[in-house]
């Protein structure tokens, strides 16, 4: 029996074209922040300690400015919609895998025919003075990168042997998940990871490239 085909896609930098997470953190302009960016490219913090802790600096009074702005700021890249008609044609499961926040994330993606129990993201808490960043997708017993998304533990819940799993993504929280995938489409960092491991992958720009490749794999 053939394995069921399943696509694991990022968020920030990938559907859409900006980094939101930088974009809300730039625009606000907290002290610290920009530290915070670099502890975590440098991996001297992990995603989830330093993502928590550039939030903890935003006041919850400003709530609905930041809100506001973060889906505000948002551009789509380019055919995002039909590798989404692609999967329904072709019965093949798509996940969203986002590092980024449910406030901006669920509002983004509500135009878009994705069920919301196919998005994977962090949680917000704006009940007290500053904001706190939620964690229901921690890392699995197999993971020890304290991601806070965990992606790897969402993907192997989907065992290879039942599954053909696809990856599309663009940077550092996508590089373990590209480990564990059947095939990558990869831009920006990731590439180079990919090029590095020797991983199946492809390169692409929009999801136009995404659906060309998508519709060649099906019959290949």
């Amino acid at each position: 029996m053939s394995r069921k085909r399943i696509i694991f896609c990022d968020f920030d930098g990938t559907i859409t074209v900006n980094d939101n997470i930088v974009a809300i953190m730039k625009h606000f302009q907290p002290e610290g922040w920009d530290t915070l960016v670099q502890q975590v490219i440098s991996k001297e913090l992990s995603v989830r300690e330093g993502v928590g802790r550039m939030f903890a600096l935003l006041p919850t009074e400003r709530k609905r400015e930041i809100v506001d702005y973060a889906i505000g700021n948002v551009t789509i890249r380019n055919g995002f919609r039909e590798p989404l008609a692609f999967c329904r044609k072709e019965e093949i499961e798509f996940y969203v895998t986002s590092g980024g926040i449910d406030f901006f994330v669920y509002p983004v993606l509500s135009e878009f025919p994705i069920p919301e129990d196919h998005i994977y993201c962090n949680g917000s808490d704006f009940s007290g003075s500053h904001i706190r960043i939620l964690w229901p997708h921690a890392c699995d017993s197999e993971c020890h990168n304290d991601c806070g998304m965990c992606k790897t533990a969402i993907i192997r819940s989907y065992p290879k042997e039942d599954y053909e799993r696809i990856l599309i993504g663009d940077s550092i929280t996508d590089f373990e998940g590209a480990k564990l995938a059947d095939t990558v489409f990869a831009r920006s960092h990731l590439v180079q990871l990919c090029e590095d491991l020797k991983l199946n992958y492809y390169p692409f720009e929009n999801f136009f490239d995404v659906i060309r490749r998508l519709e060649e794999l099906k019959v290949s």
